[in-house]
């Protein structure tokens, strides 16, 4: 498996925080819109910017129906693949950066108080490049 196929998760994730993003945003949005009440007929040409926004909130929360089931798929395919390998820290140390997400001196420090960030990565980029 690549570094590429690797980060799906991650990038599916940040994905999933700026949908999530948005629909909070259009939320407010909606939430903060008031109906005139003064009597007065509407100009020609206006939008509903309440039904603009329901619209749009419907669609990102498809999306983000889709992506959170592609998010299960890869966190399922992640595990396959780090259960399949033989040497247990070099599992631990792709479990830890790319389903729990951690920066590589998080890692490092997770497995070892002697390791650092940059040996752990190298240990990884050549575990990767054997594979």
């Amino acid at each position: 498996m690549t570094k590429k196929e690797l980060s799906q998760l991650y990038y599916l994730n940040r994905e999933i925080e700026e949908i999530q993003r948005r629909i909070a945003e259009l939320e407010a949005l909606a939430t903060g819109c008031t109906v005139r009440i003064t009597g007065l007929p509407k100009a020609q040409g206006l939008n509903d910017k309440i039904a603009e926004y329901v619209a749009e909130i419907a669609d990102l929360k498809c999306l983000l129906d889709l992506d959170l089931k592609k998010c299960f798929f890869e966190l399922n395919r992640l595990n396959r693949y780090i259960n399949s390998i033989d040497d247990s820290q070099m599992r631990m140390i792709l479990s830890l950066r790319y389903i729990n997400g951690l920066p590589w001196e998080q890692v490092a420090a997770s497995i070892s108080y002697s390791l650092s960030g940059e040996s752990v990565r190298k240990a990884h980029d050549r575990f990767l490049c054997k594979k």
